[in-house]
């Protein structure tokens, strides 16, 4: 069994849900060596996550926009932290809800995924800025 552990920094994205699996693998340096494991890919922030989902149609990423909206608003009266913006509570609260990690197993060097399936990035603040994952892999 290898340990391999890399950051990856995605560039800066708007608010809503990107796919980033193939920006992942290409910035882990050493993943195309691991002929099968496991992953574990991290999200160094408080205000965005990261899950699995559809990767085909553009719709959903949308959809799931409007439905974290609705669950989670801006400018609730009842938010005591505001001194980051009327977007920074309503981000973690949402990142809570989605989660900042993904487990993902390993084949021939590449995300053993479904066939429609692809690691979102939720970036929930309007200008997050650059994000920092840490992809930690186990295997042989």
């Amino acid at each position: 069994m290898h340990i391999l552990q890399d950051f990856v920094t995605l560039r800066p994205r708007s608010r809503g849900f990107h796919i980033i699996t193939s920006e992942v693998e290409r910035g882990v340096s050493g993943l195309s060596t691991f002929r099968q494991g496991i992953a574990q890919v991290m999200i160094l922030h408080t205000s965005a996550g990261l899950t699995l989902n559809e990767n085909a149609d553009p719709d959903v990423r949308s959809d799931f926009s409007g439905i974290f909206d609705r669950l989670v608003p801006e400018g609730h009266p009842s938010y005591v932290h505001t001194l980051e913006g009327p977007d920074d509570m309503p981000a973690h609260a949402k990142s809570s809800l989605v989660g900042s990690s993904v487990t993902i197993p390993l084949r021939d060097g590449m995300f053993l995924l479904g066939t429609w399936q692809g690691i979102y990035l939720c970036e929930f603040r309007d200008h997050g800025g650059p994000r920092r994952l840490v992809v930690t892999v186990l295997g042989e």
